[in-house]
């Protein structure tokens, strides 16, 4: 019973740190609660994938991640562009009008 509640724990750590970084939290709930000090050690050191680099699709206009070899949308074969988009972390939301 000890261990379910520690897996369980390390589940929801790893699962919230996953979804902070832009990925599931289903999927780092389950590896961190299947192997919690490991799982939550890979949560951690996954990278953030909001700060990755994007691009678009030449066929079908999909933003997608600069890594993807195919598009998500339409299937097409993505060559490494000339020049890539910013990431969703370099976005802001508009500023509030100043009084």
């Amino acid at each position: 019973m000890a261990y379910v509640i520690i897996a369980v724990c390390f589940g929801l750590s790893g699962g919230i740190v996953g979804k902070y970084k832009g990925s599931s939290f289903w999927l780092w709930f389950l590896i961190s609660g299947v192997v919690p000090f490991i799982g939550l050690f890979a949560a951690i050191a996954y990278r953030i994938e909001r700060d990755e680099l994007r691009r678009e699709c030449p066929r079908c206009g999909k933003v997608v991640k600069l890594h993807d070899a195919l598009c998500t949308r339409c299937g097409a074969e993505l060559d490494f562009p000339d020049v890539a988009i910013a990431p969703e972390s370099w976005e802001r939301a508009p500023a509030a009008p100043s009084r």
